[in-house]
């Protein structure tokens, strides 16, 4: 994987640039879509080509282990060809999943040990086992096993917790080095920086991220519950410290305005389930606020769902009062339709802010859309 960064916003911190994988390139600043299971709920493969216009999308090592399971994996030849998609992957390690299970889990050094959500059987995740499962998948690029601390926590269990995960990095660096890919394509590691909402051990975190010289860097355990304020303050503490010749990996986050305001900050890389989880329960995100196509208002709009350039194609050939008759009737298009809106909307705001930042107007652009961004229509 290789990371040309382009250039830099004068007036912010926003970049843009590419990174080169061996299944494509990807422009950043880059939304990715999720793919949690090997699928983008609701959304074909075709579609995410031809209608999102995604470049790279996301697929889960807590899942894909639990299933299909990586004898089924191995055996259609990794997850790009057993899903038929040929652009680049990113795994998610499977720590925040592991986190999220923190009745079911026990953490030690060794790594963590869990019960699976599906049948209740007994599992353990290490920093070596997650990325062989990482190999087996065959994503392009694979995050490093570590532990994301809940929000809000002590400053001792947010430092313990920190220092276990660069302990747990170390042996990461290592399983990389002396383990090969499966299916004849490079695979980058992404370390994740911990810390808390601690500003010191943030940078102490950074510091020591930046160090292991991998191919990118990813900032984790943001979007847990912190105030969106400390959000913006420790996203910022750590661009400023991580590399400026490697993408940075926001994880988790967020919300259009949120995407935008981390993007000047210096981000290249984010994920978030927002948009096609909340797509399925009929919120819409526009250039003009922030849509309930459930409510009584749209039931006689006859208007595009969209009608912008840039958004789906069904988007602006549907309506609102049809997308709100679909959505009250719990039809299944309902929630495709709202997905590919929703999906499409992020890929085109991450363009467009990409060549606001080449030309020289990202600034004030960004500025005047985020309010907008943030209504509720």
């Amino acid at each position: 994987m290789q990371f040309d960064l382009q250039h830099t916003d004068p007036a912010t911190d926003a970049r843009a640039g590419q990174i080169s994988t061996d299944h494509g390139t990807i422009q950043t600043p880059i939304f990715m879509p999720v793919g949690t299971l090997g699928t983008v709920k609701g959304v074909h493969q075709r579609e995410l080509k031809e209608q999102v216009r995604a470049q790279i999308i996301l697929g889960n090592t807590y899942h894909l282990y639990l299933r299909p399971g990586t004898e089924v994996l191995e055996a259609a030849g990794g997850l790009h060809r057993f899903m038929q998609w040929d652009g680049p992957i990113l795994t998610d390690s499977g720590g925040y999943q592991v986190f999220s299970l923190a009745h079911r889990r026990k953490i030690t050094e060794e790594g963590a040990t869990f019960a699976s959500h599906i049948d209740g059987s007994k599992h353990l995740f290490s920093p070596e086992s997650s990325l062989a499962i990482q190999r087996s998948i065959g994503a392009d690029i694979v995050m490093a096993f570590d532990e994301c601390p809940p929000y809000p926590s002590t400053r001792k269990y947010a430092e313990n917790s920190m220092h276990l995960t660069h302990r747990w990095l170390e042996r990461c660096v290592a399983y990389m080095r002396d383990s090969e890919p499966r299916y004849g394509h490079s695979q980058a590691l992404f370390p994740i920086v911990q810390g808390g909402s601690y500003d010191d051990l943030r940078r102490q975190s950074c510091e020591f991220i930046a160090s292991q010289n991998q191919p990118g860097n990813a900032i984790g355990g943001l979007s847990v519950g912190e105030p969106i304020p400390d959000m913006y303050r420790i996203t910022q503490l750590c661009c400023d410290i991580l590399p400026k010749d490697k993408p940075r990996y926001l994880m988790g986050v967020g919300t259009p305005a949120n995407i935008l305001e981390c993007i000047s900050r210096g981000v290249d890389m984010f994920d978030c389930v927002l948009p096609s989880r909340n797509a399925r329960h009929g919120m819409l995100y526009t250039r003009q606020g922030i849509i309930n196509i459930r409510n009584a208002r749209w039931k006689n709009d006859h208007s595009p769902i969209d009608d912008h350039p840039e958004a789906a194609p069904t988007s602006q050939l549907h309506s609102k009062a049809y997308l709100c008759h679909l959505i009250r009737c719990n039809e299944l298009l309902a929630g495709q339709l709202a997905t590919l809106h929703n999906l499409a909307f992020y890929l085109s705001l991450v363009r467009e802010a990409r060549q606001r930042i080449l030309d020289g107007s990202f600034r004030e652009w960004k500025e005047e859309l985020v309010p907008q961004l943030e209504r509720k229509l």
